[in-house]
């Protein structure tokens, strides 16, 4: 593990697997360095992966008061120290923040957002995310993980069970972060069109065909938005796909080619 001081003094903990062009993975809600780390593991090859802890969890810090503006910084100081350019890989919200990084113009080879959870414009979910963020502020850790994990479509059981895992309940908190990011320049979680019409580099948009019809129609909204983008369904995937199906995906586009499946 290494560390970089963004500019606001936070220390970002990351960790470098591989060789060749760097590849910056920004993972989702509820997740810290080592749930992209088999992805890095099977991109190696051809790749140096950067996986980061966004602030807040694992061994990075967590300076107050939060903004979106502060993680752009985070990544801004992680491509300083490893040469000053890379693509990037989110995922979920970490998908929303590498679009709002994007944007930014941070100087990114290739942009990859694999399933951004953007809402549809007619349909209102900020109750849902205000109870979550109320469970937070009562502490209530446990409950807002299930109910954050009911509003993502997952069944009740499958809620409960996941909430329950170790070491989730500490990362709830963050939860509060992911909900700033998606709400960035589309208050409400919906598609934020002049952010994304803002992003020049080569994008590919990923959707899982298992995954539930709000971020598949997400994904298709997004790539009508960017300026040079494809979209790929991932055949018979959901929100998380196999390191192992996912990653000759990736290493296509990033090598410079597009291939369908």
């Amino acid at each position: 593990m290494e560390s970089v001081t963004s500019a606001d003094g936070t220390a970002i903990a990351y960790e470098r697997l591989g060789r060749g062009e760097p590849v910056i993975l920004v993972p989702g809600a509820l997740c810290d360095r080592n749930a992209l780390k088999p992805l890095a593991l099977a991109l190696a090859g051809e790749f140096d992966l950067i996986t980061y802890d966004r602030r807040g969890r694992g061994d990075s810090g967590d300076e107050t008061p939060y903004a979106v503006e502060r993680e752009v910084e985070d990544i801004a100081a992680l491509l300083a120290a490893i040469g000053g350019r890379a693509a990037i890989y989110g995922h979920s919200s970490g998908a929303g923040l590498a679009a709002v990084a994007a944007s930014s113009g941070l100087p990114f080879s290739k942009v990859v957002l694999h399933e951004p959870p953007y809402g549809p414009d007619d349909v209102d979910s900020s109750e849902d995310g205000a109870q979550v963020l109320e469970l937070l502020k009562e502490g209530r850790n446990q409950e807002a993980v299930e109910r954050f994990l009911l509003m993502a479509g997952v069944p009740m059981s499958e809620a409960v069970e996941l909430a329950a895992e170790p070491g989730i309940a500490e990362l709830a908190p963050t939860l509060a972060y992911d909900f700033a990011v998606m709400d960035y320049g589309a208050p409400g979680g919906r598609l934020p069109v002049e952010l994304l019409a803002s992003i020049t580099q080569p994008t590919l948009v990923l959707a899982g065909t298992a995954s539930p019809p709000f971020m598949i129609d997400a994904g298709y909204r997004v790539v009508k938005q960017l300026r040079a983008a494809a979209l790929i369904e991932l055949a018979d995937q959901n929100h998380v796909v196999p390191p192992e199906f996912l990653a000759p995906v990736l290493r296509s586009f990033l090598q410079g080619g597009v291939s369908r499946r």
